[in-house]
């Protein structure tokens, strides 16, 4: 964990951190009546029922200098899928700098399938985060907010719209794009996580 927030603190340079993971399993949901906006006085109100038409994955690699994300949808979720995607990093990023790669330990990042990839791509580095950290990877921030603003409240008649309307957020975003910005030092957070840690423990959770 202290080399993840160390690589965020001061990155390396001629290199390019990214964060990258995938959303899987989205559902292309259809409410079973219209959305009711909020009114004075009045919340926004929609049904609790709905209609599924499919589901679809995104993989995403949010550049932490930049904020800007590099994604695409996929309707599979396998290794094949992955290296598809770190073809498209490749092809995106100049070819004079490395890559650090920010990763969970989801099985399909670890294949012999992506081992060979990368052995014939050295300018990868995989930074795997901790069991049960995957929180510290920050394009999970970034998944939050695909989700508050453009799925949660969206009416997705099949897969396709839901894609559509994925991609449609992705160029939106990386129109203006934002970094997340680290407000402590690496010390500061991990003396954070420590103290939650020794307090949670003298509950007896």
């Amino acid at each position: 964990m202290r080399d993840i927030v160390g690589l965020y603190l001061h990155p390396p340079t001629r290199a390019l951190v990214l964060c990258a993971d995938e959303k899987s399993q989205i559902q292309a949901l259809d409410r079973t009546q219209p959305l009711l906006p909020m009114r004075p006085g009045t919340p926004e109100r929609r049904t609790h029922d709905y209609r599924r038409h499919g589901t679809t994955s995104l993989f995403a690699a949010l550049d932490i200098a930049t904020g800007k994300v590099i994604g695409e949808t996929h309707r599979r979720h396998r290794s094949l899928e992955f290296r598809s995607f770190l073809d498209r990093i490749d092809t995106e990023v100049p070819a004079d700098l490395d890559i650090h790669l920010v990763l969970d330990n989801y099985g399909t990042h670890k294949t012999p399938m992506i081992q060979r990839w990368l052995v014939r791509h050295p300018r990868f580095q995989l930074h795997f985060t901790p069991t049960y950290s995957s929180w510290i990877n920050q394009v999970e921030r970034w998944f939050g907010l695909l989700t508050e603003k453009q799925i949660r409240r969206g009416t997705h008649r099949s897969t396709r719209a839901l894609e559509d309307a994925i991609r449609l957020y992705l160029a939106t975003y990386n129109a203006d794009p934002r970094p997340f910005v680290w407000i402590k030092t690496a010390d500061e957070i991990l003396d954070s996580i420590a103290r939650f840690c020794l307090r949670t423990s003298e509950a007896g959770h």
